[in-house]
Formats: C-alpha cells, sequence, structure tokens
C-alpha cells in the first residue's frame, strides 16, 4: 500500500474551502493509502504566535481531522512537534538546501514583505522542514494545493539530490493536486478564493459557525441578475461558486443542479445550498465539541505519536548512517 503524507497548520479556523480542497478528501484516502495527517505546529511558529492561542487551534485541528470522519484505526493522526525526529531530518535538509533556491520560494517573498517585526529565518527555512516532515514517512503521494506546489518541487530535488551524493535513500513524492472544482471562492467576492483572512465575515464560512449564520451566509451571497440557476464559471461565478458547493455536499452533477431549479428562483436555490452543507456541517460540529476537551483525544494523539516516531526514527537513522552521523559501534 502507498503512502500519504498531508500537514496543516493550526493557524486559525478552517474554512469551508479547506474542508472541501483538503481535509474532506481525507476521508476517501484513508481507505486507499496508509495515510500520515500531521498537525505541523513547527511550522506555525515561523511567524509570531501567542502560546495559548496556538495550543488551543492545535487542539482544535486534531479534533477536527477525527470530527470529519477520518478514523486513527486507517490513519495516524499526530502533533509534529511530539516527533523530535522532523526537526532533526529538517536541519539536514536544510544543510543540503541552496540559499539561492530557498530564497526563490514564493511564499517567502510574500511574507517577508508583510512581517512587520523582522522576517525570521525560520521563514526562510520553512520548505526544507517541510521535505523532511514528508520524506521521513517514505511518503510516495503527497496532495497539495497550488499554494504549496512550489515546496513539493523542492522536496522531490531535495530527495534526488540527497540520493545522488549518499545513496538511493529516500523517496521521491508524488503530487497529488486537488479535484476539480474544490477551489471553493469568497461568497461575497466570487473572482477570488474564500480566505480566512478576508475582512468581510460574510465571503467566509467557517466550519465552527453557527447553522444560522452559515444560512445566513450563504442567502446572502453574491449572484447576479439574470435568475437562472445555470454554471457558467466565466458569466455567473457567483451562481457557478454555490453550485459548486451544492454539487460537492449533495453529489449531484451540475446538470442535475440546473434541472432540479429549472422553474426556480435563486432564493430557493440559496435555500438549498444552505440546507446540503449543514446536513454534513452539523453534524461534524457536534462530533468536535463533543472531543475537543476528551481524554479520548489524548489517547488518539498519543497514539499517533507513538506510531509516527517508530517510522520516522526509522528513516532518521537510515539518514544519519548514510551520512555518517554519530558514532557507528564497532
Amino acid at each position: 500500500m502507498k503512502t500519504i503524507f498531508s500537514g496543516i497548520q493550526p493557524t486559525g479556523v478552517i474554512t469551508l474551502g479547506n474542508y472541501i480542497g483538503a481535509i474532506k478528501q481525507f476521508i476517501e484516502l484513508q481507505n486507499e493509502y496508509q495515510c500520515y495527517f500531521c498537525i505541523v505546529d513547527q511550522h506555525a511558529i515561523t511567524v509570531p504566535q501567542d502560546k495559548q492561542e496556538l495550543r488551543k487551534a492545535i487542539r482544535s485541528l486534531a479534533a477536527f481531522y477525527l470530527a470529519v470522519g477520518i478514523d486513527p484505526n486507517k490513519a495516524t493522526i499526530f502533533i509534529q512537534s511530539e516527533v523530535p525526529a522532523h526537526a532533526q531530518a529538517g536541519w539536514i535538509m536544510q544543510c543540503i538546501s541552496y540559499i539561492g533556491e530557498l530564497e526563490r520560494m514564493t511564499q517567502f517573498k510574500d511574507k517577508s514583505k508583510t512581517q512587520r517585526e523582522g522576517v525570521s529565518s525560520g521563514l526562510l527555512t520553512y520548505p526544507p522542514l517541510m521535505a523532511a516532515d514528508i520524506l521521513l514517512y517514505k511518503t510516495d503521494v503527497v496532495p497539495v494545493g497550488d499554494d504549496q506546489k512550489q515546496h513539493l518541487e523542492l522536496t522531490r530535488d531535495l530527495a534526488e539530490r540527497f540520493n545522488k551524493r549518499y545513496g538511493e535513500l529516500l523517496t521521491i513524492p508524488e503530487v497529488r493536486m486537488p479535484k476539480a472544482g474544490s477551489k471553493i471562492m469568497a461568497l461575497q467576492e466570487p473572482t477570488k478564493k474564500m480566505s480566512k483572512s478576508d475582512p468581510n465575515k460574510k465571503s467566509t464560512i467557517t466550519l465552527l459557525d453557527d447553522p444560522s449564520v452559515i444560512e445566513k451566509k450563504i442567502k446572502s451571497a453574491v449572484t447576479d441578475t439574470d435568475g437562472v440557476v445555470k454554471y457558467d464559471k466565466e458569466n455567473k461565478p457567483g451562481i457557478s461558486n454555490l453550485m459548486e458547493i451544492h454539487s460537492i455536499f449533495s453529489g449531484l452533477s451540475f446538470t442535475e443542479i440546473e434541472n432540479a431549479f429549472k422553474d426556480k428562483g435563486y432564493g430557493d436555490f440559496k435555500a438549498d445550498v444552505a440546507r446540503v452543507v449543514l446536513n454534513e456541517l452539523v453534524p461534524i460540529q457536534n462530533r468536535y465539541y463533543e472531543l475537543l476537551n476528551s481524554s479520548e483525544l489524548d489517547d488518539i494523539l498519543d497514539e499517533g505519536a507513538r506510531k509516527a516516531n517508530i517510522a520516522a526514527n526509522k528513516t532518521l537513522k537510515k539518514i544519519e548512517n548514510a551520512i555518517g552521523l554519530g558514532r557507528k559501534r564497532k
């Protein structure tokens, strides 16, 4: 069975776009692959974080992983900082990285422009740590969005560089892009991606929004004036975005949705979008709050850390031996 690794930073609430674009797909993947789902808290501290808020966000993300349907008997769920091999292998990956290739990373260039208190070196060396996260588990496939594709290409370059210098040890991971239609747009500005940093809170649905708030946001979503429920991304971006959301949650095709609302207005359509979304999200919210402060969550994370440490340490030892680190007993 092939292995998948995915890491998400615990940096605030999960949006509907995050859920559809990444986490929702994990449920299918756990039946097809050996899966490692990591809460990458060490990546989060490349920018300043409040200690208490970070700890809350770590636990919250872990609870969401389970609430959406990830089965700890099928997948390993763990926190990055609880597996020291990540930082150890991250240092090794830094040592085979070049300053020039790290400075060319688009995310580093973008984030460094907005840092007001100086740019941390961690922001620059974030990609080698990400490479270590992936390579420690002999990962075959990594599901990523467009914003992480460049980092995945660097991971592949570093693995190939290591193998050329020290022998064929590291698995070269393949990129798995999100399914078509998994990029959800802002409700108030449907030509841009839904984002938790959007100043217009009506544009973004989060998984912790109250059901009444979710319904209100969907019903106030920007559409157009012709009143026809038809998929046309270029000319009807608002309706097309709502149709994508409906299709993902209902399982209906765009044609089936168009036929269902052929003689109905946008009000009826938006109400039904809210219905299919809430049918899935309300049980997730209930399970999330049940897990959040439970010993069950801690037990699952403890077991995940144990399993991840075994796998990661095995690869780390091989990496260190290949390089010549430490002692080799006679």
